[in-house]
């Protein structure tokens, strides 16, 4: 584990299984119809439960799809968090999806704050199917939550929760570089 701070906020970079973190709320790398059929949204359903599921699929029905960048809230069923955060991250190669993916980082932790909670963790939204490198990823992510933890009140640590050891090594040197390395 890696841990920076920006304000009064802990950064924690952990390398492991978001479905079994101690967390408030985890958030799914999710796509627009909150269809969890592969990756993190996968696990997060096997784990959690097929209530996730028809939860995501109640919301679709009353708002419709989410657009790129927005997120969604669901029960988070037999996980230890509470919540599931549904952040719709852009496919690589898309001409506004820096930008759409600083967003949907940006409102994944919004939604946190704004539920109240104490913790928040995140994978590394857009870097599986979607086809983002973990270097621009990570850099993205670094920048967004440097930007945003300052203004928070109740959130008190962002976990970033990375799959395998070359994620960690690539998001540990941009998170060094963007948040000043660790403390």
């Amino acid at each position: 584990m890696r841990e920076y701070r920006v304000g009064r906020v802990s950064v924690q970079l952990v390398e492991g299984d978001i479905t079994e973190l101690e967390a408030d709320a985890i958030v799914n790398a999710a796509n627009r119809w909150l269809k969890h059929g592969g990756g993190v949204a996968l696990a997060i359903v096997r784990k959690g439960g097929y209530t996730i599921q028809e939860e995501s699929d109640e919301y679709v029905r009353r708002h419709g799809p989410l657009p790129v960048g927005g997120v969604a809230v669901t029960g988070a069923g037999r996980l230890k968090a509470r919540y599931v955060i549904h952040a719709v991250g852009p496919r690589y190669g898309d001409p506004r999806g820096d930008e759409l993916l600083a967003s949907a980082v940006r409102n994944a932790i919004l939604k946190a704050e704004e539920l109240g909670l104490r913790s928040v963790a995140l994978p590394a939204i857009s870097t599986g199917i979607y086809g983002y490198p973990y270097r621009r990823a990570a850099r993205i992510m670094a920048e967004t939550i440097k930007e945003v933890a300052p203004r928070l009140k109740s959130l008190e640590k962002i976990i970033v929760c990375l799959y395998g050891d070359e994620a960690y090594r690539v998001f540990s040197e941009e998170f060094d570089k963007v948040l000043g390395g660790e403390r």
